[in-house]
């Protein structure tokens, strides 16, 4: 989904978000972002304008129409975010692309999740009864907070809630080579989630700089200090 067309911009930015968030996530950051860089949120099934159609709960099954869906838009120099599970994907895409010979982006952002060759430390949620898991979705921080003021809309997004988790707990890291391309790792300085450490381990996975940038906040640090981000992004991408 692009929230606004620059036909002239010299990269794309491709915006992968977290367990249960959607394209919306991004529908500000094209204002905070200079005229060289258009900005597409990427809209997987399940959520928001695609509601109605059945969430993918494995990495392995995502990938290849993901690929395909984002191929006519590879014709121009493009960069890769994700935040959490957005990340996770991002990641995997771009290994996806390079098995398959697609092109590969000038950038990789990784942010609020640790690197994927580490074991997590989080207690497997998906699988357990709904008010299980909403419990423990809400104390591994793992979604935005204010879903739990509606219960409702809790309600209708628990069968993507739980995809998208299944897709993060189920997901079997392999190694493979290092990419040859440059990796910017972001970590709030709170988040419960992953510890500076883990976000720095991030630079084992590419031949190519790296970076840690930290910011305060918790895992939704990517709200309170968009305004920060963005200018990062928009450094490495100038």
């Amino acid at each position: 989904m692009r929230w606004a067309a620059r036909p002239l911009a010299r990269v794309r930015l491709f915006c992968f978000p977290y367990a249960g968030g959607g394209a919306s996530v991004y529908r500000t950051w094209h204002e905070q972002l200079p005229e060289h860089i258009e900005v597409y949120a990427v809209q997987t099934p399940g959520r928001e304008s695609r509601l109605g159609e059945q969430p993918y709960s494995r990495m392995a099954d995502l990938l290849p129409p993901l690929a395909e869906g984002l191929s006519p838009l590879l014709d121009k120099p493009y960069a890769i975010f994700g935040h959490s599970l957005g990340a996770a994907i991002g990641f995997e895409l771009t290994r996806y692309l390079r098995r398959t010979g697609g092109e590969l982006p000038v950038h990789l952002f990784v942010s609020g999740r640790q690197a994927p060759h580490l074991p997590s430390r989080n207690e497997r949620i998906h699988g357990m009864s709904d008010d299980a898991f909403l419990a423990g979705v809400r104390k591994l921080d793992g979604i935005s907070p204010e879903l739990f003021d509606h219960p409702e809309l809790l309600e209708l997004l628990l069968p993507l809630l739980r995809a998208d988790f299944a897709m993060s707990e189920d997901h079997t890291y392999r190694p493979e080579h290092k990419l040859d391309v440059p990796i910017t790792a972001f970590h709030g300085t709170d988040d419960p989630t992953t510890r500076e450490s883990e976000m720095a381990s991030w630079a084992a996975h590419t031949s190519a700089p790296f970076a840690l940038r930290v910011l305060p906040g918790d895992h939704f640090f990517v709200r309170a200090e968009q305004t920060r981000l963005l200018s990062d992004i928009a450094g490495r991408l100038t």
